[in-house]
């Protein structure tokens, strides 16, 4: 789920105790575990911007699906895409393909399929509100099972704040290492996004999708903040600010 690389990048400087480090030992078990699958695409010629495509097929036939409320559906593609964001970058270096394109269409390709999912989550929270206008009689349903049209709404809002969040996510970064800062501050990046989705969407149309988008929404921010906070001690608060 992450760019790939020309050449390795520096570790954060987090500790291993933390969040982040945690995480550093995450990815390098996922990485031991799927090195023999890349080991085997690399071997017959397969491209990492080959899979990076089918990455994002699989994300679109997900988004397709969370809008037409097939959650479970949803997620188990979500995971595939996932797969294969993880792949490319191990069949690059397998490859030894790796390019600055490369990384930089890999990058753009998942700044895409994270938004598409996230407009078909709420895509369907906003046809069912719809539905509701619609049909009085399905409205009256809802009401007496105490669910309010203004929910479904409230929803699909937060799905967009959401996707702007996780947009805000990227760029705070991009614009920092733009400066010429290393901006790894934060741990609720991409991979952490996409398990919340596709956890959630394994409990199918409920409220564990709302729960989860609220929550993304909070983590989200609370990292772009924390890499504001960031850019400003290591530029204005240190007096490189010019």
């Amino acid at each position: 789920m992450n760019a790939r690389p020309v050449a390795p990048m520096a570790e954060s400087s987090a500790g291993a105790g933390t969040p982040v480090g945690a995480k550093q030992r995450v990815a390098r078990a996922a990485r031991a575990v799927l090195d023999p699958v890349a080991g085997l695409l690399a071997g017959a010629g397969v491209r990492a911007d080959f899979l990076s495509a089918i990455g994002l097929v699989l994300s679109l036939a997900a988004a397709l699906a969370f809008f037409e409320g097939w959650f479970r559906a949803g997620s188990l593609l979500t995971a595939l895409a996932g797969l294969c964001d993880l792949l490319d970058g191990q069949v690059a270096r397998r490859a030894a393909s790796g390019s600055r394109f490369g990384a930089f269409l890999d990058s753009t390709l998942d700044r895409f399929s994270e938004g598409a999912i996230l407009t078909g989550i709420a895509g369907f929270y906003i046809s069912g509100l719809v539905s509701l206008v619609l049909d009085p009689t399905l409205a009256a349903a809802q009401l007496e099972r105490g669910l309010m049209p203004s929910t479904w709404a409230a929803v699909a809002l937060t799905a967009v704040v959401a996707l702007v969040g996780s947009f805000m996510v990227s760029y705070t970064r991009a614009r920092a290492e733009g400066l010429g800062l290393e901006c790894k501050v934060g741990w609720f990046e991409r991979p952490e996004r996409v398990v919340l989705v596709i956890v959630a969407g394994l409990f199918g149309v409920g409220p564990v999708m709302p729960a989860a988008l609220l929550l993304f929404v909070v983590l989200s921010f609370s990292t772009v903040t924390q890499r504001v906070a960031y850019v400003w001690k290591h530029t204005r608060a240190a007096g490189r600010d010019t």
